[in-house]
């Protein structure tokens, strides 16, 4: 059976949608089609109904979705055990990691797997964090580097490594810098910018607000740091971001009884086999901390 039909089948069942599924995969609509016409020849049996631009599994395309995803696994894990037999890491990594931690934490490390592993094919892929989690508890990544979430999960391991503090922040211009000295009270005041509701990020923020988040005015809501950064350093609010974002753009507003932090760490399926690669990237990961 070819591995390339089970991972169109795979990216069209989660994006539901050829011309999505030919965008990840790099290849036309009508390549999708054909992919997918093979597999359901070869299973003699359809596995994608469409009504339109809908696109639904058959039961038979739901049966075989999970045992598709365990093939191309098993393969990897296959393969990347085979490469491990050499000595030395070799083989594919595939990380994910989100836009802020591979903008400000990971480029040395990067850097170092880079020219310590040269036959490892790293994977990098960036999204949000909450996401990178659910693809690793899916076994569709190896590792993350992401935000990590406060409730434990039985099917990941979480390995915390910087401690992200968070400060209130705006603009220098922002009229909260002329009270003095400044309250949570005066700063719920005015509107917010800040990371969408649903994030890890976001969590960590409202646990800190206990008190006043239903008083909170929010102006805007983003999942990237970046942005929220660049709209509050333009006065469209003020917003609660990494003490490593802060420069001449922002102001801090030093709050007393203000204490928020997040955990920055590494992420892997607790049932799975780490290969060399894996923790030849965990151990620079440990080594730079």
């Amino acid at each position: 059976m070819d591995t390339a039909n089970l991972q169109a089948f795979i990216i069209l069942a989660e994006t539901r949608s050829f011309s999505l599924a030919g965008q990840q995969l790099f290849l036309t609509q009508p390549a999708v089609s054909k992919r997918i016409k093979q597999l359901e020849e070869q299973f003699g049996s359809k596995l994608v109904d469409r009504k339109g631009k809908q696109i639904r599994l058959t039961q038979t395309g739901q049966t075989l979705l999970p045992l598709a995803r365990n093939i191309l696994n098993n393969l990897h894990d296959a393969r990347q055990q085979i490469a491990d037999m050499e000595g030395n890491p070799m083989g594919s990594l595939s990380m994910a990691t989100s836009h802020h931690i591979g903008l400000h934490r990971l480029p040395p490390i990067l850097r170092a797997f880079n020219t310590q592993f040269p036959e490892v094919d790293l994977d990098l892929n960036f999204m949000d964090s909450e996401k990178a989690c659910e693809r690793i508890e899916q076994n569709e990544l190896d590792m993350a580097v992401v935000t990590l979430p406060f409730q434990e999960n039985n099917k990941l391991d979480f390995t915390p490594i910087w401690d992200d503090h968070l400060l209130i922040t705006c603009a220098a211009d922002h009229p909260l810098t002329r009270i003095k000295p400044i309250t949570l009270e005066d700063v719920i005041q005015y509107p917010a910018v800040l990371p969408s509701h649903g994030t890890f990020t976001r969590e960590a923020i409202e646990q800190a607000l206990v008190g006043v988040i239903d008083a909170l005015k929010i102006n805007l809501e983003t999942n990237y740091l970046e942005t929220i950064k660049m709209m509050v350093s333009v006065g469209l609010g003020w917003s609660i971001l990494p003490q490593s974002m802060l420069d001449d753009s922002l102001e801090q507003l030093c709050i007393k009884e203000f204490q928020a932090m997040r955990q920055l760490g590494i992420v892997v399926n607790r049932h799975r086999s780490q290969s060399k690669a894996t923790q030849a990237m965990v151990d620079l990961i440990h080594a730079f901390k």
